[in-house]
């Protein structure tokens, strides 16, 4: 069992070196429209969408994203579960669900664990749909490769020593075993850049791929849309604010960290000012 190569990021690859989805398997899948700003948790299930076919084996998330609002930002995040995390891949499709670039689960490296943020892979897209469509497509799979591998982990006490300037214990790092399920995180975030013509190859030859857009689709010439000025979140009320406060509280000292950060997001969304200082500080007591 071979474990996957923390902090190394792999290049964004041509389509064609992706494994082979028949046609009519990807057109019978439910895809999950994502408009950004969003975050999204999924729990990739046996229960949901799954492709067991050539390399492809287990679980897997399907999503549709507009092509009209300029470049996309991606972040895609899968979570560490005790010891089992789900190895992604990611195959994007232009809006006529043909194969337009392809991300290994290498390009998806392990992440440690930080005051907010728990055991992950994690990597970012950029891509910036071609003009002329309305939408392109997200497939997330793992492969049979992937289950047959491993990641290394950082042990928490190693983290949390690292995070506080002590001296970092001599003790074993856990392994997390990759499984055909599990739970991913996507975040995608929009930019407008009305006026911009795309010049050049359609896939780049070198270079670091998260840093470089990866064009998607045709290349018809069409007036972009003007991307809606995002709504400024209101102050959440006192009464509201005490209780995320005090559920925060209770899930890190219940030991439930997963709970307590997705009661931090769910109050940073609805405008809370001081859910983030409760958790750091619960954290740290």
């Amino acid at each position: 069992m071979a474990a996957a190569p923390a902090g190394v990021y792999a290049a964004q690859q041509d389509a064609s070196t992706a494994p082979e989805i028949a046609s009519k398997t990807l057109r019978s899948l439910s895809w999950t429209p994502l408009v950004p700003p969003v975050t999204q948790d999924v729990q990739l299930s046996t229960a949901g969408a799954q492709i067991n076919q050539g390399d492809i084996q287990g679980a897997v998330g399907a999503f549709s994203l507009p092509a009209d609002r300029g470049s996309l930002e991606i972040v895609l995040t899968s979570v560490v579960t005790g010891k089992t995390v789900y190895a992604p891949n990611v195959l994007v499709l232009d809006e006529q669900m043909r194969p337009a670039a392809f991300y290994p689960s290498s390009y998806f490296p392990y992440e440690k664990p930080g005051i907010v943020s728990s055991d992950r892979l994690e990597g970012t897209l950029k891509l910036t749909p071609a003009l002329g469509q309305k939408q392109i497509y997200l497939l997330v799979y793992t492969t049979r490769k992937d289950l047959d591998t491993t990641t290394q982990m950082v042990n928490p006490a190693k983290a949390y020593a690292a995070g506080v300037g002590n001296a970092v214990p001599d003790i074993p790092d856990p392994v997390a075993r990759h499984t055909a399920t599990g739970t991913i995180s996507l975040k995608v975030t929009a930019e407008q850049k009305t006026g911009n013509v795309m010049i050049g190859q359609l896939f780049p030859s070198s270079g670091n791929a998260a840093a470089t857009p990866v064009v998607v689709g045709n290349t018809q010439p069409q007036p972009a849309a003007a991307a809606a000025p995002a709504k400024p979140s209101e102050p959440m009320l006192d009464d509201s604010d005490a209780w995320f406060n005090e559920s925060i509280k209770k899930a890190v000292k219940a030991g439930d960290v997963d709970k307590a950060l997705k009661l931090l997001d769910e109050a940073e969304r609805l405008g809370s000012k001081t859910a983030r200082k409760t958790f750091i500080e619960s954290v740290k007591q």
